[in-house]
């Protein structure tokens, strides 16, 4: 595919910074979550001022619970769905997260330095959100999901008939880690 320069200079200043890195290489051998955790807890502050009660689910929170770093394409938050999904949009918007796209149960954003940030609203959350505990991520308090909740999320999603089988997989995989099939610091992944 041929692009004339201009064409190709505006697809590189529209990148993002996380795209930008990832392009030139930068972090290809480790997971750099510092973008990730800046999301989170810009996020889980606006919510809190919000009065919105949240939780992370995900990758991310299957990490904490496993005591492992899990690498994820994005930050997953659970909302209770008592509240207003337009309220939860106009407050990240405020925060400065661009509105990415709506779905059934989601609505998707991106922060300022490019990470994603799905919003999830699910009544099988809210049990999860009330019992989530908080975890310190810098100077932000963060309710995270439990490990058995983790745990009951990523089998129901794993045993979803439409769901793609590499997302399956993965579903399984950390219900594995979860339950403690972690590598020992000598054995590498």
């Amino acid at each position: 595919m041929v692009q004339r320069p201009e064409a190709a200079l505006r697809l590189a200043t529209s990148l993002t910074a996380r795209e930008r890195r990832l392009l030139s290489g930068e972090g290809q051998a480790s997971v750099d979550h510092a973008d990730q955790l800046t999301a989170l807890q810009e996020a889980v502050a606006a919510l809190d001022r919000a009065g919105m009660p949240c939780a992370l689910i995900g990758g991310l929170a299957v990490g904490v619970r496993a005591g492992v770093p899990r690498a994820t394409m994005d930050v997953d938050l659970a909302v209770a769905t008592a509240v207003a999904r337009e309220r939860v949009t106009q407050v990240l918007s405020e925060a400065g997260f661009a509105l990415r796209g709506e779905h059934a149960h989601s609505v998707n954003f991106r922060h300022r330095t490019g990470e994603p940030l799905q919003v999830a609203f699910d009544p099988h959350f809210d049990e999860v959100i009330g019992r989530a505990e908080p975890v310190a991520v810098g100077r932000t308090e963060v309710p995270v999901a439990v490990r058995s909740d983790l745990i009951a999320m990523k089998q129901r999603a794993a045993e979803d008939p439409a769901r793609r089988r590499s997302k399956a997989l993965r579903d399984l995989a950390d219900v594995e880690l979860l339950r403690g099939d972690v590598p020992d610091d000598d054995e590498g992944w």
